[in-house]
């Protein structure tokens, strides 16, 4: 399977130039291809994973990848997806998230293959040094206004407005695409269908400069079948910087995907063989309370961007937490597994009992649900079944000294906190 099959069967392409020649000029050899990334924030996000695996994949297709980062551009702000300006942020701050999106970007990449080595370049080191006369008679004069209000990403924000800063930022996309192509001879730019405009701008660029050829060829946009945004939970954006976004709370983003999202999302964000996707489509065809698709696509994209020892030991913690086993996990596994439900902060000191314990955290919402949740066993103290109305936890069911964890029916945790 050539790269532009593969990439068909994950239904990853939405458009491109010249598909033939494009499919000719892979096959015929190894292509240098890019894909931007602007510092937005100090992190990239689980939306960014689609266009890194992107690259990823091209490479494994023995192409050469570039990542590049956008210290300049995003100083500028792209107006592709947006219904309003973005605030400009400072040189400084720019830079170090910069730096920090390098890093991340350099988890994904082979760096040190001896055939077609990836690189991370910067477009700050070209359009940092620009001179603004000298740009505008060299490169602005190939862009003409009727040319650039016609492409969508533009269009779409006459309506609410666009400042001339953001109306620049095609021209200077389409300018790294030049550089790019002058300095390694990248012939490709690839990204999500919101850069086509930009993305056609930059080849049109070097043809009408040097009289290059270059291609485009961009991703869908992610989106989820029920409408709600993909990406984003009621704890907020899923990142993919641990610190913001822990590896326990990755996972379960991931192994929370509904069946009818599941199988896209093994297609677009895992390795996985024609082969085992099919056969994961039949599980989910006709077994679906198993959830395997589920843990699978939670298993591979967890590992892909944390590693494997980070994937093992959240899904340790998750079938502790789903199985009820809270003395199978150490404290810092309580800690990151339950680190986004309902807790409660409690002196050790304070006696409490237990049904009063249930109404403060909010396990029930009365004195007399709680005493119905003990009698009919729906409530479990660190794993154990509790039936004992009277009983006041004492400093035996405090796990390492500070944590209490409350399971009310099957999936509702809660933990209390001891000071």
């Amino acid at each position: 399977m050539d790269i532009i099959e593969d990439l068909e069967f994950r239904e990853l392409i939405f458009q491109g130039t010249a598909e033939d020649e494009l499919r000719a000029r892979l096959n015929a050899a190894p292509i240098t291809l890019y894909i931007g990334f602007d510092p937005t924030a100090d992190s990239l996000h689980v939306g960014s994973l689609l266009p890194i695996l992107g690259l990823r994949r091209f490479q494994l297709a023995g192409h050469s990848p570039i990542a590049l980062v956008g210290g300049g551009t995003g100083m500028i702000g792209d107006p592709s997806g947006k219904s309003a300006e973005r605030g400009l942020n400072p040189e400084d701050l720019i830079e170090e998230w910069s730096g920090k999106i390098r890093h991340q970007l350099e988890r994904f990449l082979d760096f040190d293959n001896p055939v077609n080595p990836a690189r991370v370049a910067n477009n700050y080191q070209w359009l940092g040094k620009l001179e603004v006369i000298n740009f505008l008679r060299d490169i602005g004069k190939y862009f003409s206004i009727s040319y650039m209000l016609s492409k969508e990403s533009v269009k779409a924000r006459l309506e609410t407005g666009i400042s001339f800063t953001e109306f620049t930022y095609m021209i200077l996309q389409s300018y790294d695409f030049l550089q790019l192509f002058q300095d390694y001879g990248c012939e490709m730019q690839a990204g999500g269908s919101d850069q086509w405009g930009n993305i056609t701008a930059g080849i049109e660029l070097i043809r009408r400069t040097i009289n290059g050829k270059a291609y485009g060829l961009t991703f869908p946009l992610v989106s989820k079948e029920d409408g709600t945004k993909f990406g984003k939970t009621e704890a907020g954006t899923i990142w993919l910087d641990a610190q913001k976004t822990t590896p326990y709370q990755f996972y379960q983003f991931w192994i929370n995907t509904d069946d009818t999202d599941v199988i896209r999302f093994l297609k677009y964000f895992t390795f996985l063989t024609k082969e085992e996707i099919l056969g994961l489509q039949g599980e989910v065809k006709n077994n679906p309370g198993k959830r395997e698709s589920q843990r699978v696509l939670a298993r591979e994209v967890t590992a892909l961007v944390h590693g494997k020892e980070a994937m093992t030991k959240v899904e340790k913690t998750s079938n502790a937490l789903f199985y009820g086993k809270i003395h199978d996990l150490d404290e810092d596994e309580i800690a990151a597994g339950l680190a986004d439900v309902p807790s409660l902060n409690i002196e050790r000191e304070k006696e409490i009992n237990i049904v009063d314990l249930l109404v403060q955290v909010g396990a029930s919402p009365s004195k007399r649900q709680a005493r119905e949740d003990i009698k009919n066993r729906a409530v479990s103290l660190n794993g154990e079944i509790m039936t004992d109305l009277k009983r006041n936890p004492s400093g035996e069911d405090r796990l390492f000294g500070k944590y209490t964890v409350i399971r009310r029916g099957k999936r509702n945790y809660f933990l209390i906190k001891w000071s």
